[in-house]
Order: C-alpha cells, then sequence, then structure tokens
C-alpha cells in the first residue's frame, strides 16, 4: 500500500532534514518515494544529483520500477501519457494512442494497485433533466476525471527517463536533460499543489474541518486547488512555483475565473513559493489567505 503524499513528504524529509524547504520540495518531486534508494549531497546541485542517479546508475533505478511489467506496452506507453499530460483522461488516452475500453480497464488496474488514483470531477452536470437542451458549441464537450500519480518518483520517472531510456542506456543524456530544464518546473508544480491541499487541510482541521478537497475544472477555468469545508464554506487556491511574488493582479485574476465559473467563494489561499507583494501582505482581507514556502513546514511536524 503506497503512502499518502504528506506522509510520503515527512518520511522524504526524514531523510534529508538538512535541505531548506525549497531544495526538500524539488528533490521530493524527483525522488518522493525512493528517498532509501539516493544519496544526496547538501552541496550537489540537481543537474549533478540526477546525473548521477538516472544516468550513471540508470540500471539501478530501473530495476526499482515494480511491478516490472510497468516498462511494457501498453502501460508504459499510458504511464507516459499520464506523466506528461494534463491528467485529463480523454486527453491521455488520445496521446497514448488507446482506445477509451482498454485505457479504462488498465487505469482500473493501476489505481488498484496503488500506482495512480483517480480524482473526480466535481463539475454539475450540463443536463439537470434527460431532455434539456445545450448549447451547440457544449455538445460535445464531457466532463472528465483526471489521473494522478500516486509517488512523484514515478511521475518523474515515466515523464523524464523513461521516454529517453534507450539513449540514457548509451550513456547519452543531452535529449533528457534538455527535455528536464524545459519541463521539469511543471513536475515540482504539481507535487507543490498536492502538498498545498495538505496543508490547507491542516489549517482547517481544527475550526472547521474540509470535507473536499482537491483541483476543479469545468467548461470555462482550471482551479489548483477548491476546497469545501464542514459548515458549507467555499475556499478557492491559486498555487505558484514561481522565481517573483505572487502580487494582487494574481489575486484579481483568480476573482474573475471564479465568478466567470460561477462559484461563490468564501475563502481565497494563494500559495508562492517566492512570497507575495507588500500590497497583499498588508492587506486587512480576512477572506485571503497566504501560505508561502516556510508555511509547508507545519506538514512535517
Amino acid at each position: 500500500m503506497r503512502k499518502h503524499i504528506k506522509q510520503q513528504f515527512k518520511d522524504f524529509y526524514s531523510h534529508f532534514t538538512y535541505l531548506e524547504m525549497e531544495q526538500a520540495l524539488e528533490y521530493f518531486a524527483v525522488f518522493g518515494g525512493m528517498q532509501s534508494y539516493v544519496d544526496i549531497d547538501f552541496f550537489d546541485d540537481l543537474d549533478e544529483i540526477i546525473m548521477h542517479n538516472f544516468v550513471l546508475k540508470y540500471s539501478q533505478f530501473d530495476a526499482l520500477i515494480t511491478p516490472s511489467y510497468l516498462l511494457e506496452a501498453p502501460y508504459r506507453t499510458l504511464l507516459i501519457a499520464i506523466a506528461r499530460g494534463d491528467g485529463k483522461l480523454l486527453n491521455i488516452f488520445r496521446r497514448a494512442r488507446i482506445n477509451e475500453t482498454v485505457g479504462g480497464e488498465l487505469v482500473a488496474e493501476l489505481s488498484a494497485t496503488g500506482i495512480v488514483q483517480i480524482e473526480l470531477s466535481r463539475e454539475h452536470p450540463l443536463k439537470h433533466y434527460p431532455k434539456q437542451k445545450i448549447k451547440k458549441t457544449l455538445r460535445s464537450y464531457r466532463i472528465q476525471s483526471k489521473i494522478r500519480f500516486m509517488d512523484p518518483f514515478l511521475r518523474f520517472w515515466f515523464g523524464f527517463v523513461e521516454p529517453y531510456r534507450h539513449q540514457i542506456k548509451d550513456g547519452k543524456s543531452h535529449d533528457f536533460f534538455q527535455n528536464f530544464h524545459l519541463h521539469y518546473d511543471r513536475c515540482v508544480s504539481l507535487v507543490f499543489e498536492q502538498l498545498s491541499n495538505e496543508l490547507l487541510e491542516l489549517q482547517f482541521q481544527v475550526r472547521d474541518p474540509l470535507q473536499s478537497k482537491g483541483g476543479f475544472w469545468d467548461q470555462y477555468s482550471e482551479f489548483d486547488l477548491l476546497s469545501l469545508t464542514k459548515s458549507g464554506k467555499i475556499i478557492l487556491g491559486e498555487c505558484k512555483y514561481k522565481g517573483r511574488k505572487i502580487c494582487k493582479n494574481e489575486l484579481n485574476k483568480l476573482q474573475e475565473k471564479a465568478l466567470h465559473s460561477g462559484i461563490h467563494v468564501d475563502y481565497y489561499a494563494l500559495f508562492s513559493k517566492n512570497g507575495f507583494s507588500n500590497e497583499l501582505l498588508q492587506s486587512k482581507d480576512a477572506s485571503v489567505l497566504l501560505f508561502d514556502i516556510e508555511s509547508f513546514k507545519q506538514l512535517l511536524v
């Protein structure tokens, strides 16, 4: 049984307590779930660590992928599509070139074995009764669930390593590192979103526990986080793992998206790697909740 993301992060950090929180998040996005097999030196940069482990020790990590049939078609193709796509079920099947029936069976199997988890859409159905007419532009629209990896390591492996397996086995790493530098921010952002959900749940567990949490997507927009509390309060969140501070404009855009999707928000939660503008920090608006990188230390208690 694979562990929950919060427990995985605590276990990972317990191996590398000398890491700064930003480093811990970035390394966790690569090695989360496999920390017992990797040696991370505080003075090494991420490129050096990845070169040492995934290029020079490729066969060692390749042998850790279990069950081993995940490295064979059609599982391999599907897992690469999940790791490199937007998570939406039908988009994954198209990317993997697998029909919906076969894809559905594979996803169910992978979910049952704890490799992936299915995040159900919480979008309201377009039809409230069978004969209701809908707009022509929406007749082909389908509400979709999303698929997420349970372990950060497996997402990284199938998103970055596995597509270049033959080159890496031959000692060639140029294309692998080029892709890594282009897309790694998104990989960390996904972990940042997952842990942001956990942090928000922790913040509300005493005063008004969350009844549901996770991402939210509909025909209009996608949101990193939408939570519903026991008392019926709605919390809408945005997670920014960027090299700049979040300013008031980001909050304004989130509020506009919520209005467009018809979401009546009670709290806005902003999670930022690099902090917030003075305007946000000095705001006295109690409906706006701010969490910086240091806030994530609360998950380690």
